[in-house]
């Protein structure tokens, strides 16, 4: 089968396919010929060789995929800690879902890493619940708008950032109350404007040492702050009074890294919490641009310089490709 392998070359990605074995399954897994797979800035970290594959896993690039089951033609979408940019992949039966009603089997693709991610943080780490007010960072990712529409969908109110005034149409598409240029000036001020002091229950944040003096000042009392990235830098002060005050709560999060049978907990809430709401109609999957595996690189290079709104995808297919 081939797969797909990048790396850095004069500071531009380099992108080739290569031969490799088709994976065997190992008990509790199935083996799924891919239609899609969806990039994440995981990616980019593998890439840049700061994020390696946890043990046992594939050290092939990408996290999560659509496809059919070899063994059964089952149309399914999967998280997996690795090997999702192949035209095979073997995968954890736990971490399987069923591609919903109406939704293309290559579209589904986007699905999994965005919205167990933005389920995993705002539901379980960070206890949102209806009437909550939440606060999403980076909204215009395939995480920010799933974590939009998860909130919503939950019956919380959303504020979401973006540092280009273009996404903004994006972030209130998806469903944000309230979209915040942070080019414009600082959030924590926009927020307060809104709704006044004090407001969030749970912020998402995926920036880091930018965000995070601004997260705790907007933060309601006990409420949560979830970091799960550090795209703006892993160090930050902190005014751990003020934190102390509010009774707040900072929480750490990372998904691949856990165990499988944590991930296969996760998808069984979310397969029946929120899967529901794609059947319905009330909730869907954001796609910004779609690539032939010959072109990954131009997809990875978008994602690296921030050009997307939604999700990037690399069909396997031979779909034509969507510019964005």
């Amino acid at each position: 089968m081939k797969s797909v392998e990048v790396s850095i070359v004069e500071g531009a990605y380099r992108a080739v396919l290569v031969e490799t074995d088709v994976p065997v399954p190992g008990p509790g897994e199935a083996l799924v010929r891919v239609t899609a797979s969806g990039l994440n800035r995981a990616d980019l970290s593998q890439i840049a060789g700061n994020y390696p594959p946890p043990a046992g896993e594939s050290a092939i690039l990408g996290l999560e995929l659509s496809g059919t089951v070899v063994e059964s033609g089952d149309r399914v979408c999967a998280l997996v800690a690795g090997g999702g940019h192949a035209e095979y992949a073997a995968v954890p039966l736990g971490q399987i879902l069923p591609v919903p009603a109406g939704l293309a089997l290559a579209d589904a693709a986007a699905l999994p890493e965005a919205f167990l991610t933005a389920y995993l943080n705002l539901v379980i780490e960070g206890g949102l619940g209806r009437g909550d007010r939440a606060l999403v960072h980076a909204g215009a990712s395939g995480v920010g708008l799933a974590a939009i529409q998860t909130a919503r969908y939950l019956g919380a109110s959303v504020a979401a950032t973006t540092r280009s005034a273009s996404k903004l149409a994006a972030l209130r598409e998806a469903g944000a109350d309230l979209a915040i240029d942070t080019g414009a000036g600082p959030f924590a001020e926009a927020i307060e404007r809104a709704w006044g002091a004090n407001a969030i229950s749970v912020v998402l944040d995926p920036v880091g040492a930018d965000t995070l003096a601004g997260d705790l000042a907007v933060l309601a009392r006990e409420g949560r702050i979830v970091l799960l990235a550090t795209m703006s830098g892993a160090k930050a002060e902190l005014d751990i009074a003020r934190l102390m005050g509010k009774r707040g709560r900072l929480i750490g999060s990372t998904l691949r890294s856990r165990s499988r049978a944590e991930k296969a907990e996760i998808v069984a809430r979310f397969r029946s919490e929120i899967l529901p709401g794609f059947e319905s109609g009330a909730v869907s999957v954001a796609i910004d641009a779609a690539f032939p595996p010959e072109r990954a690189a131009e997809a990875f290079e978008r994602m690296r310089e921030n050009r997307n709104a939604g999700k990037i995808l690399i069909d396997w297919t031979g779909r034509s490709p969507a510019s964005g």
